[in-house]
């Protein structure tokens, strides 16, 4: 450890402590969740998100921690020990946008985190957010992304052939893809979901998709009850643009999942409204903000709560709080539909203390 990573460390573990030490929930039986703010913006929207759960007396004891990169000696990255720790024990997370160096630097840290809790799926929600226009608004869009999250063109292997000449390889792998795809159809069943559809490009890149494809192929044969179908990745984007109605979840390797993610979210207004959650063995779960960092509202306090505020959500049903789960929502929904207090990614001038003040009054004027 250098002089950094030790004051980075220290500060870590205090923030734990003192999240547990003034807890308001903790007279009661209540989860114990670990915070990741992130960088940016992230500090910000997670206050905001720490501000509305307590205005729903949420039963949650925040456990937080500093996340950032340590290189060892054998040159991988890790994030600090009492963040590892923290996760392996609570076993759920909430986590903010945190900084990636691009073509530079240390491995990304979201990469990092993917790897070290084995956080092999990636569930996205693409959701008409009421209040919020969009060409689709009328007819909707509900769908979901089911993403691998481990592997593919994001494995990280990289390296020069001769100067000038760059490698990178797409490593598939039968478990990966079979988790991705097991965790997909018991998904669809469990939320009422009844069609699947596998998207690659196996005529192209036939061993690596193939192998993807076959493993979901036989996971569909043990869930006759779900409609399965392949598409070329290119046909769906071209498809889903004309009409999202014909979609419902989507299966698909890591890269493809990050790209056709990010472009249902902005069938729905854009990634300031997108929820998140990363599963992983053990029954571990993160849930996060996928937008980036935004530097830039950082200093002016305008960054968007809602996309953070949504996959915590999806956390609270995650462990059964469903009723603080829908309080909270409806209080976002009539905040973004009466449209006095939006932020200005979405149309309005709101900064994000007035946002977030609105959606607690709101819940506290319901209870």
């Amino acid at each position: 450890y250098n002089t950094t990573n030790l004051l980075h460390l220290l500060r870590s573990m205090l923030l734990g402590r003192i999240s547990r030490l003034v807890s308001p929930s903790l007279c009661r039986s209540n989860h114990t969740v670990t915070l990741f703010p992130g960088d940016g913006i992230g500090p910000q929207i997670s206050e905001s998100v720490k501000e509305i759960f307590a205005a729903a007396d949420v039963p949650i004891t925040w456990e937080e921690h500093e996340v950032y990169p340590i290189l060892e000696k054998n040159g991988k990255t890790r994030i600090p020990q009492p963040a590892i720790d923290s996760i392996f024990k609570n076993k759920i997370g909430l986590k903010g946008p945190m900084r990636t160096a691009i073509g530079k630097g240390h491995v990304s840290l979201n990469l990092t985190i993917r790897r070290t809790f084995g956080l092999y799926a990636n569930v996205r929600p693409a959701k008409t957010v009421p209040g919020v226009k969009t060409p689709y608004s009328e007819e909707g869009v509900d769908c979901v992304i089911m993403r691998e999250n481990t592997e593919g063109e994001y494995s990280g292997i990289e390296h020069t052939v001769v100067p000038g000449v760059v490698q990178s390889v797409k490593l598939i792998t039968r478990v990966a893809s079979r988790n991705v795809a097991e965790y997909a159809f018991k998904y669809a069943v469990d939320n009422g979901r009844s069609n699947i559809v596998a998207l690659h490009k196996a005529n192209i890149m036939k061993m690596s998709d193939g192998t993807f494809l076959e493993e979901c192929r036989a996971v569909a044969e043990q869930f006759p009850q779900i409609k399965y179908r392949e598409m070329y990745l290119d046909s769906a984007c071209l498809k889903i643009v004309k009409d999202p109605s014909q979609f419902d979840v989507m299966l698909m390797p890591n890269l493809y999942g990050d790209i056709f993610s990010d472009l249902t979210a902005g069938l729905i207004g854009g990634l300031g409204l997108a929820p998140s959650g990363n599963m992983g063995k053990d029954g571990i779960a993160i849930y996060e903000a996928v937008h980036g960092t935004a530097d830039d509202l950082t200093a002016t306090n305008k960054g968007n709560p809602t996309a953070l505020l949504m996959s915590g959500l999806m956390m609270l049903r995650h462990l059964e709080l469903t009723s603080h789960a829908d309080t909270i929502e409806k209080a976002i929904l009539e905040t973004l539909t009466e449209r006095k207090f939006v932020t200005g990614d979405i149309g309005g001038s709101a900064t994000n203390p007035q946002y977030t003040a609105e959606i607690c009054r709101k819940i506290r004027a319901s209870s």
